[in-house]
């Protein structure tokens, strides 16, 4: 599957942080079983690379696996011969963006102000990272995307809940990125698979409601 069907079939970024590479396949195919498939290893868990490369390995097209808090060109080089489709930066960095482009990986770059959306969308990202998305709320994403291009798609990550997904699509959000609300070291696999299907749920009536 392509990387812009599988963002498109649930909007939903799984942040696996602080995953160790002996697990990552085991809770990837959980979260996967459960309908998600845009996967997130942060390069500041534990052997991060190795994890990707087990996750591409292991999901292979029907997942988009990717890196997550990468600051440098050379960590887009490292994450894609692991493997990697999908690069997730905290900030705006062109570098970033156009190495990953460069290399046909979906890149989405965080931002915070007009300037730093407008920048990642000159250097040719369509898939933006609003962080932290709880620090400015809807109304904030909702006075952006009167400005922003129509066809930029903006994801809220970073203290968002479940709860509070309605609100957010109703403001403009393309997508979220999810992290502890999934996914922590210490959670069990069956606290894992419960999380991921109550998440999946309510995402997917929050988008049946708001397309109604």
């Amino acid at each position: 599957m392509q990387p812009d069907d599988l963002l498109g079939r649930l909007p939903l970024v799984a942040i696996l942080r602080g995953i160790k590479p002996e697990r990552a396949v085991d809770v990837g195919r959980i979260l996967f079983d459960a309908g998600i498939g845009i996967i997130e290893v942060p390069l500041n868990s534990p052997n991060p690379f190795d994890s990707i490369a087990n996750l591409s390995a292991a999901l292979g097209e029907s997942c988009l696996c990717g890196a997550g808090t990468v600051l440098d060109s050379a960590s887009v080089r490292r994450a894609h011969d692991a493997g990697a489709r999908l690069i997730v930066a905290p900030n705006t960095n062109p570098d970033v963006i156009a190495t990953a482009l460069e290399r046909k990986m979906i890149v989405m770059p965080g931002f915070a102000t007009p300037s730093e959306a407008f920048a990642g969308i000159r250097t040719g990202a369509t898939e933006l990272k609003l962080f932290p998305a709880s620090t400015f709320g809807p109304d904030y994403l909702r006075a952006l995307k009167s400005v922003l291009p129509a066809d930029a798609r903006v994801y809220a990550v970073g203290g968002v809940g479940a709860e509070q997904v309605s609100a957010w699509l109703a403001a403009g959000a393309s997508g979220f990125g999810f992290g502890s609300e999934l996914f922590r070291p210490d959670y069990a696999e069956r606290d894992i698979a419960a999380r991921a299907s109550r998440l999946v749920e309510t995402l997917r009536r929050a988008i049946d409601a708001q397309q109604r």
